[in-house]
């Protein structure tokens, strides 16, 4: 079996729980999405899969689903990322994909950029990801400036 970048570096596994799960916050119960105020359903640290009103899930449950979330997520970005990647980096393309979706990151100008070797400006392209349903949400825009903040280091 093959390990994806996030399970060969520890280093890179913690800052993604770390900055992931602090982004995204714990909630045991479902919740409609904050921008759409329904669908997709979420729960946990952000967990949007097969998600139904009224669910709940214990904190041994949550931490499954984030690590699985997240293997499955760096996955798709080793598929259209080609170029080496710094942890920093990977951690940040990670939120975003976590945040936006695989296929919505993977058709980005991130993408792009870092693939034609122009890490500086893909890193700097995090900042344009600060809306969800066309709205500047403030946490959002803390969110990507730490992506940025990790992808430069």
């Amino acid at each position: 079996m093959a390990f994806n970048r996030l399970h060969k570096s520890g280093i890179a596994a913690t800052m993604a729980v770390s900055l992931i799960g602090s982004a995204e916050g714990l909630r045991q119960n479902a919740y409609p999405d904050p921008a759409t105020r329904g669908e997709p359903w979420t729960i946990c640290y952000g967990h949007t899969g097969h998600v139904t009103p009224g669910e709940h899930k214990s904190l041994a449950e949550c931490k499954r689903l984030l690590l699985a979330d997240l293997n499955t997520f760096d996955n798709a970005i080793e598929k259209c990322i080609h170029v080496p990647m710094t942890d920093g980096q990977e951690v940040a393309f990670l939120s975003l994909a976590y945040n936006i979706g695989s296929g919505g990151f993977c058709k980005s100008s991130i993408a792009r950029d870092m693939n034609a070797g122009n890490t500086k400006q893909a890193c700097n392209d995090l900042l344009k990801f600060n809306r969800a349903a066309g709205i500047v949400f403030p946490g959002l825009t803390r969110r990507r400036e730490k992506e940025r903040e990790l992808c430069l280091e």
